[in-house]
């Protein structure tokens, strides 16, 4: 079942870490899982998730709780390019309780999603939990930390038949909660020894002549012309001050930070994974459980307040082996922090600022989804055939509940939209546009 499956998700070897991790969730009720983010932890667990699975079984088998709605996105996208047979569903604050309540008349044998979500739908018993044998918490560091104690106390006390506990992280932990119910786990650890991941990482300075950064990032990302990059601040204040001289220079980027809105949220991670936008400005929302591609760059407009948030930051780059670089600015009056022993390579940066080109590619939104019945190769057939467009001129399709995106050639979407916009898709006339 795993050589098929990985075949599924084009994925020709696993590493060390999941090898371990399937090994020993198949052996012991209890797990946890200490490995850097970035590290491939998903697959770890979906693989012997999907060997516990059993066929015609009415209800939920399996919970898996995260502490973001972006990470949930990611799971299920992840579950469903297995094309196991089995079905999941996610849940989240920001998506649609109706929705969630007509997924729960006949629910999936796997559930995702946010502590909060999950612990609304069981006190309004819109779903049973007698049929749950394994719990899969997370990035469970991350869900304490975001306030989630509460709801997952409550949500675990409601699962009576548990055979399985599965706990992940990507820091250490003291102890575990006792509320988890894990009391002697076998433990996988894979943070104390020097990782591929951090091996892989060279960290760079660049100094500012005054207390000001801008000047600096900017040249900075002239320098780096198109590599994808991420900005992280620790404030959204610093995010939308960059955007906004971004904007002034004409240089295209997403931001993604708590306080936009899940739509807004989803579309910046969309153009960005899909190549619209080499560059995104985030908070350290964006630092863990984001599924974005391979970033040779992590630029620390804001120095991270400490040792955990340095790692998940520098962790969005050099994943799985890859390659990658750590940018840290410095004011005139900033220091170097505690925790980062060695002094960086000094980063000399160009006299004259080059702004990097456009993009070859531009999204395209489709107001339709997996609720209107609509699947990927509806809307790459479309682009295809009606809208003219050769294979190498389509990119990432991505389909969502209510909502679908393309990327699509930037010197060809005008016309694509001029061709398709009184098209229908399944019989349904839907909006079609270029994504703003």
């Amino acid at each position: 079942m795993i050589k098929k499956t990985l075949e599924n998700l084009k994925i020709g070897t696993l590493n060390k870490m999941q090898l371990a991790a399937i090994a020993a969730i198949k052996k012991s009720p209890d797990i946890l899982l200490l490995s850097p983010t970035g590290s491939g932890k998903t697959l770890a667990f979906l693989l012997p998730v999907l060997s516990s699975l059993i066929s015609d079984t009415p209800g939920v088998q399996t919970l898996i709780l995260v502490p973001s709605r972006e990470l949930a996105l990611q799971i299920e996208q992840v579950f469903r390019q297995m094309n196991s047979g089995f079905r999941v569903n996610c849940f989240y604050g920001g998506h649609a309780t109706k929705t969630e309540r007509n997924n729960l008349t006949q629910p999936a044998a796997v559930v995702v999603g946010t502590p909060g979500r999950i612990a609304h739908h069981l006190r309004n018993d819109n779903f049973e939990t007698a049929g749950i044998h394994t719990l899969v918490l997370d990035e469970f560091d991350k869900s304490l930390e975001f306030g989630f104690k509460a709801e997952m106390s409550f949500i675990i006390s409601r699962l009576k038949m548990l055979k399985k506990r599965i706990l992940t992280s990507a820091t250490n932990m003291d102890e575990i909660p006792a509320f988890t119910g894990i009391k002697s786990p076998l433990v996988l650890d894979f943070l104390s020894s020097r990782s591929p991941v951090t091996a892989a990482i060279k960290v760079k300075s660049l100094r500012a002549e005054d207390a000001d950064k801008l000047k600096i990032l900017f040249a900075l990302i002239c320098l780096l012309q198109n590599k994808p990059a991420l900005v992280f601040c620790n404030h959204r204040e610093a995010v939308e001050r960059i955007s906004t001289l971004l904007e002034e220079k004409g240089l295209e980027h997403g931001v993604f930070h708590g306080g936009m809105e899940q739509e807004e949220r989803e579309r910046a991670l969309i153009k960005f994974r899909n190549g619209s936008h080499r560059l995104l400005i985030t908070t350290d929302l964006a630092s863990r459980g984001l599924d974005i591609p391979e970033i040779e760059a992590v630029i620390h407009y804001q120095l991270p307040v400490s040792q955990d948030i340095f790692t998940h930051r520098n962790g969005r780059t050099a994943r799985m082996n890859a390659a990658g670089t750590s940018y840290l600015l410095l004011s005139v009056t900033d220091h170097l922090p505690p925790f980062i022993k060695e002094a960086p390579e000094i980063e000399n940066l160009p006299e004259k600022n080059i702004l990097p080109g456009k993009s070859p590619w531009c999204t395209l939104y489709i107001a339709a989804g997996k609720k209107e019945k609509i699947n990927k190769m509806d809307i790459v057939g479309m682009l295809l055939q009606k809208g003219k467009l050769a294979k190498e001129e389509l990119g990432l399709v991505e389909v969502l509940d209510h909502a679908s995106y393309a990327s699509v050639s930037s010197t060809k979407i005008e016309n694509v939209v001029k061709l398709i916009r009184n098209e229908k898709i399944k019989n349904k006339k839907v909006r079609i546009e270029i994504a703003r």
